[in-house]
């Protein structure tokens, strides 16, 4: 007797899994595009004449609402934390997303949309070498070698444009080299409490404390007649918070969700590329060969870096 096949049944599952991976990866696609463009219009505040403190602070007081009903949410049956991660969540929201991004701003006053996309995406490495250090991990040839390729790719960009005469290249980029050391940070000191706390409330709650801190900051700072933007500030702003913060936010974790943090991750190397084209288009900032070259580079670092076996 032969065996009897099944294709009828088999098809539609099969073609249900292609959809549901589609559509996450459509999700994790769409979330690094619009995480990256944060850049672009970051760089369109400045045009008005804004600080980057309150650049953040408008950032997180208009996505603060969202992040709050979230973290309300979350807390609805949830188990009480114990006192040391409450402590723990303060702490990775200074780290995280309040300084890590106020260093972010100040970087993008001095370099490029693209450049600051790249060197922020050399995240991954700076928690490979914080584990190294803190955690006194091993690391493997392979791993060392997408180090290389990574900084090798992010140097010759960074020459490039130092070679514009603008001085303050490295000023800038060392701010921007700060904000990716302190999120791979938080990136890494994260991963025991997501076990214990689940993605979604961890995030919530670590963007409530970085919101509070931001907007603390500026009433510190800052006349608080700031806070009543132009229009033109208001809707820049606005986009800032909803479509290049609240939206990637879960745009990513539901990509994750659907295809897995490893494909999710890969997804995420299309924001540099994005981030330089659409810095082209919007800002005329120039695309030129050695720029493409150390992107593909950094790019082939950062994929060596996600084919690592866990």
């Amino acid at each position: 007797m032969t065996p009897i096949s099944q294709p009828a049944e088999s098809a539609p599952v099969k073609a249900g899994a292609r959809r549901l991976f589609l559509t996450g990866l459509a999700m994790a696609l769409a979330g690094s595009v619009l995480f990256s463009a944060k850049a672009i219009v970051v760089k369109l505040l400045y045009r008005h004449q804004v600080d980057p403190m309150t650049v953040l602070a408008l950032r997180m007081l208009f996505s603060l609402p969202f992040f709050i009903i979230i973290a309300l949410y979350q807390m609805r049956g949830a188990q009480a934390l114990a006192a040391a991660d409450r402590w723990r969540l303060v702490l990775l929201g200074l780290l995280g997303y309040y300084l890590s991004s106020y260093l972010d701003f100040i970087g993008l006053l001095y370099i490029s949309a693209g450049l600051e996309r790249l060197i922020l995406f050399l995240t991954p490495s700076f928690v490979m070498l914080l584990s190294v250090f803190l955690l006194k991990k091993r690391v493997s040839k392979t791993e060392w070698l997408a180090l290389l390729i990574c900084y090798l790719g992010t140097v010759l960009v960074f020459i490039h444009d130092a070679q514009s005469g603008d001085r303050n290249v490295l000023l800038g980029g060392a701010f921007v080299l700060a904000s990716a050391v302190f999120y791979g940070m938080y990136l890494l000191f994260s991963g025991e409490l997501v076990q214990r706390v689940g993605t979604t409330r961890l995030v919530s709650y670590v963007m409530c404390v970085s919101g509070a801190a931001a907007v603390g900051q500026f009433l510190l700072l800052r006349p608080l007649a700031l806070l009543v933007p132009s229009v033109p500030v208001f809707w820049l702003s606005l986009v800032n918070a909803v479509l290049c913060t609240v939206l990637p936010v879960f745009l990513v974790m539901m990509g994750i969700a659907r295809i897995g943090a490893p494909a999710a991750s890969l997804a995420g190397m299309i924001g540099p590329v994005s981030t330089l084209f659409l810095a082209a288009v919007i800002l005329q900032e120039p695309i030129t060969a050695i720029q493409l070259a150390g992107t593909a580079l950094v790019l082939a670092g950062i994929y060596l870096l996600s084919k690592k076996k866990t």
